[in-house]
C-alpha cells in the first residue's frame, strides 16, 4: 500500500511535543493516528490493543517512572486510569514526555484527562487532506473519503467495500466498547436516517417521529455519532441583529466516503447522478477548509434567518468577520442573500468555495475561490 506522509499534521504535532509534557492526538479509528505516531521518534511505543503490551500495565508506575524520552501510548482509552499517573510522572520527571493516540470519544478522552490540565495540548486527526494527497486527487478522495484504506484501495468497489466493513465494524465493535449498549442495527439506521439530513439544519422532533423514539435520545444518538468523530455539528452564529434567525444547528457527516456508503453510492459516476451531489459537495468542502483553518468545531459558526439570506461558514479572525459559501456550480454568481450577509454580519470578505480552476473576484468583497486553492485561506 502507498504511504502519504502528513506533513502538516507531523509538524504541528512535533510542535505541540516540544511546548507540552502531554500530546494527545484523537481522532476516529484507522484515520492514521499511529502510522503518524510511528513518524515521530520516540524511545519506547505501547499498543494497548496488543495483549503483550496490556499485560506490562498491570504495574504502570513500576513501567514508566525510569523510562527517559518520548513515551508513545496508543488507545489510551483503554486504560483512563492512567491520566492521574501521567500527571505524577511528569511533574517529578522532566526527562520524560508522552504521546498519547484515543480513537473513542474524544469527550471521554477529555474528561479523564482533566487531571493533566495545564499539561496536555489535543492534535485532533481526520483522515487524508486534500493538501495530503495533490490537488489531482480532488474526485478521488471526494469519492472514497479521506481514511487512508479507503482512499488508498485500488479502485471504488474495493474502496466501497472497505467502507461498509468499517461502518458495521464501528457499530458492532467500537460503539460496546465505549460501554453504550445501544443496538447496531438500530444505530445504522438512525445513522443512514440522518444522512438525509446532511448540510440541513436538524429537525429532533421530524427525527424523532421518523424513527420513533424521544428528541432526547436523538440528542443522544447524536452526540454519541458526534463524540465518536462521525458527524459535525455546526452551530448557528447569533448577533444582535433584529431578524429572527434560525437556532437549531446544522449537521454533517465528516467522512463524505461514509456519507456516500450510507447513501449506497457505489461510483463518482452514482455521486454526479445523485441528487444529494450539492450537499456532498458542501460538506466535503467544509471538511477540506475546516482542516485548512485550523479551528476548533466550536469556533465554526452558520448563520441563517427565518426569511432565507444563509451563510454556510462563518469564523472570526484576528478580530474580523469572514464568511464562506460552498457551491456546486462552475459559474457562481453574486446573491441577494451574499449582499445581506456581508452587510449584516459585516464581513471582511465572503468566498465562494467551487470545483473550478479560477480564482477571480464577483466583488470588491466578493472571491470566487477553487478548493484546490482554498490554503490561502490560511493567510488571512
Amino acid at each position: 500500500m502507498k504511504y502519504i506522509k502528513r506533513k502538516k499534521d507531523l509538524y504541528e504535532v512535533n510542535s505541540l511535543i516540544d511546548q507540552f509534557p502531554v500530546t494527545a492526538i484523537l481522532g476516529p479509528r484507522q484515520c492514521g493516528k499511529t502510522t503518524l505516531a510511528k513518524d515521530i521518534k520516540s524511545t519506547v511505543y505501547f499498543d494497548l490493543e496488543n495483549p503483550r503490551d496490556l499485560v506490562k500495565f498491570d504495574n504502570p508506575q513500576l513501567l514508566l517512572e525510569d523510562i527517559k524520552g518520548l513515551i508513545v501510548i496508543d488507545e489510551i482509552q483503554r486504560k483512563p486510569e492512567l491520566f492521574p499517573l501521567l500527571r505524577y510522572l511528569v511533574d517529578n520527571n522532566k526527562k520524560q514526555k508522552y504521546l498519547i493516540l484515543g480513537s473513542a470519544s474524544k469527550d471521554l478522552i477529555r474528561q479523564s484527562s482533566e487531571s493533566l490540565a495545564g499539561r496536555i495540548a489535543y492534535h485532533e486527526l481526520s483522515g487524508f487532506t486534500l493538501g495530503d494527497v495533490g490537488a489531482e486527487q480532488i474526485k478521488k478522495i471526494w469519492e472514497y473519503g479521506s481514511f487512508p484504506e479507503s482512499f488508498l484501495a485500488v479502485n471504488s468497489e474495493k474502496s466501497y467495500l472497505w467502507r461498509e466493513n468499517y461502518i458495521t465494524n464501528f457499530l458492532e465493535r467500537d460503539i460496546p466498547q465505549l460501554g453504550i449498549q445501544i443496538p447496531a442495527g438500530a444505530l445504522r439506521r438512525f445513522w443512514m436516517m440522518l444522512s438525509d439530513y446532511h448540510g440541513n439544519i436538524i429537525n429532533y422532533s421530524e427525527l424523532a417521529r421518523s424513527f420513533g423514539i424521544s428528541d432526547m435520545t436523538v440528542r443522544k444518538y447524536i452526540e454519541i455519532l458526534q463524540g465518536t468523530f462521525m458527524v459535525r455539528v455546526l452551530q448557528p452564529w447569533f448577533e444582535n441583529i433584529n431578524k429572527r434567525l434560525v437556532k437549531n444547528p446544522k449537521i454533517y457527516l465528516r467522512d463524505n466516503g461514509i456519507y456516500h456508503t450510507l447513501l449506497t453510492i457505489e461510483s463518482y459516476e452514482d455521486l454526479l447522478n445523485s441528487s444529494k451531489l450539492g450537499a456532498s459537495w458542501e460538506g466535503f468542502a467544509l471538511e477540506e477548509v475546516s482542516k485548512v483553518l485550523d479551528k476548533r468545531s466550536e469556533e465554526l459558526f452558520f448563520w441563517r434567518t427565518h426569511a432565507g439570506a444563509e451563510l454556510d461558514l462563518y469564523w472570526k479572525q484576528h478580530g474580523n468577520s469572514y464568511g464562506i459559501e460552498f457551491k456546486y456550480n462552475e459559474a457562481p454568481k453574486t446573491t441577494k442573500s451574499m449582499k445581506i450577509v456581508i452587510e449584516d454580519l459585516k464581513l471582511s470578505h465572503l468566498w465562494i468555495v467551487y470545483p473550478g480552476n479560477d480564482l477571480y473576484k464577483l466583488d470588491k468583497d466578493i472571491t470566487v475561490l477553487p478548493l484546490k486553492q482554498i490554503n490561502i485561506l490560511s493567510e488571512i
